[in-house]
């Protein structure tokens, strides 16, 4: 039977940011996984990019900023980015199979005086 007087400290994303949660070493455990286990269990995949020295400054700059790291910074970005796209596509070809033009307003005509 666990003991009353242990304190419980609710499950948020806060207790989890600042390590009230999830940061004590009695509770960690050793697991071995290849990295593409790792990749295949979060949905991910390595990848390499070239982007400029300036534009890497920029996003730790932001990141830093916003207190997450530059490769989530990016990853947050490049998702925002993807989901628009994808919107703006389906609502082309959506369009298109309604035979839908763009909507747009016609100019007003003005009454000229005397007619």
């Amino acid at each position: 039977m666990k003991s009353t007087n242990e304190t419980k400290i609710p499950s948020t994303d806060e207790a989890w940011d600042n390590r009230e949660l999830g940061a004590d070493e009695a509770y960690v455990g050793v697991v071995k996984a290849s990295d593409l286990q790792l990749d295949a269990a979060a949905g991910t995949q390595l990848i390499s990019i070239r982007l400029g020295v300036s534009m890497i400054e920029d996003l730790k700059l932001i990141a830093n900023i916003n207190g997450i790291g530059y490769q989530t910074l990016m990853k947050q970005v490049l998702g925002r980015f993807v989901e628009c796209e994808k919107k703006a596509i389906w609502n082309q070809i959506v369009s298109k199979q309604l035979k839908v033009e763009p909507t747009r307003q016609e100019p007003r005509h003005r009454k000229v005086a005397g007619t």
